[in-house]
């Protein structure tokens, strides 16, 4: 699990990434302005910054310059624009961004330049108000896969499967409706693939051939509470 800076005066874009990246797992710190990213980065240091460019008081590329002199640019920092020219991409990177996503920016490239960008595994000091803190740290077997439960995992079967199924599972009863049996089993499918992945989205829409579009909204269909699938403890 990693912490992520998200920096964008848009609300429903620092919406729509607070979303994503927490169903993936990550703890997602939320800047409209420049004025509130230089607060965050004063307490402390994420572990990536999603940064926009265009903004109303200063400009992305000119608070990464900022950063840079200042020697605070300790953090992968990957900039966002909807409108930025080739030459604007070119200065942020010859600046210390490590890499740009235009806008709107298509979801597996979001997480994959997340990934990438967490996977560098950057050694930065931090401030002296998160010293006492233990630092975020990144998956070592697959970069970018991460547990929105994290530092507890269930209790797994011989073939990997979880030991305990979900709850609903044992409610089916053939003398239902059919409507209400396929919902109550669907409902136990996508919670046993959200246990065994970990709450990981990604994977969880690998293991199911779905779009993560349709996954989100069959889960919400079904009732299906994201972030809240913490594994139980195996009976004995």
């Amino acid at each position: 699990m990693a912490t992520i800076l998200v920096v964008d005066d848009e609300m429903g874009i620092r919406e729509l990434l607070s979303e994503i990246l927490s169903d993936e797992g990550h703890v997602v710190e939320l800047a409209e302005n420049a004025l509130q990213a230089r607060e965050y980065r004063a307490a402390g240091t994420p572990d990536l910054v999603l940064l926009d460019i265009w903004m109303p008081d200063t400009d992305g590329v000119t608070l990464l310059k900022e950063w840079s002199a200042q020697g605070q640019l300790t953090m992968p920092v990957i900039m966002m624009s909807g409108h930025a020219t080739i030459d604007t991409a070119v200065e942020a990177t010859k600046i210390g961004a490590l890499n740009f996503l235009e806008k709107p920016i298509a979801l597996q490239k979001l997480l994959s330049a997340v990934e990438q960008g967490l996977a560098r595994g950057i050694e930065r000091p931090r401030s002296s108000s998160a010293t006492t803190a233990a630092p975020a740290t990144v998956p070592s077997a697959e970069p970018g896969s991460s547990d929105i439960v994290p530092e507890t995992t269930a209790e797994a079967a011989p073939n990997g499967s979880p030991a305990r199924v979900p709850e609903a599972e044992m409610q089916f009863s053939f003398d239902m409706p059919l409507r209400e049996a396929r919902d109550l089993f669907e409902r136990a499918y996508f919670e046993y693939h959200l246990l065994r992945e970990h709450g990981s989205m990604t994977r969880v829409a690998e293991k199911t051939g779905l779009e993560r579009t349709h996954l989100y909204r069959k889960l919400k269909q079904l009732g299906v509470e994201l972030g809240r699938n913490k594994p139980e403890p195996a009976e004995q």
